[in-house]
């Protein structure tokens, strides 16, 4: 889906909520950047046509702002990825139900225990960059065998 827009003429929008935003300068100005990825900072300053696909990284599935500009691009026609950790408390406004490919993250407590019996250390950006690479990468490749 995401390799359409490059095909035609429309481009792929990265947008990150919050820390999510680390995946934007690596998608723009990273050592590969991808020649048709651009940032989306202020959704609604921006006019989107069909023709373009978004990528939406956000914590969890229940993010306020992903879920507005979700449901803007829903309103819109747009088709959109969103990437985020599905939250215990998912209903009808969130992203797994808007969007039209959910990846989720899987983080939903920390990776390492304290001494308190808690647990610390949540890399969302970390996790985020790493699937925004498989998504790159396959669409790098989907994208050679047309030779665009």
């Amino acid at each position: 889906m995401l390799a359409q827009a490059p095909a035609g003429d429309g481009a792929v929008y990265f947008y990150g909520a919050k820390e999510m935003k680390a995946v934007l300068p690596e998608a723009t100005e990273g050592a590969e950047p991808l020649q048709f990825a651009k940032t989306l900072t202020e959704p609604r300053a921006v006019e989107l046509t069909e023709a373009d696909r978004i990528v939406i990284f956000s914590r969890y599935s229940t993010d306020s702002e992903a879920v507005a500009l979700a449901a803007h691009l829903n309103e819109k026609g747009i088709p959109f990825v969103a990437v985020s950790s599905v939250s215990e408390t998912a209903g009808s406004a969130d992203l797994t139900e808007l969007a039209d490919v959910h990846i989720n993250l899987w983080l939903t407590k920390g990776l390492l225990p304290d001494e308190q019996g808690g647990r610390f250390g949540q890399p969302f950006a970390m996790a985020a960059l790493f699937v925004y690479y498989g998504l790159s990468f396959t669409m790098n490749e989907i994208l050679a065998e047309y030779e665009l």
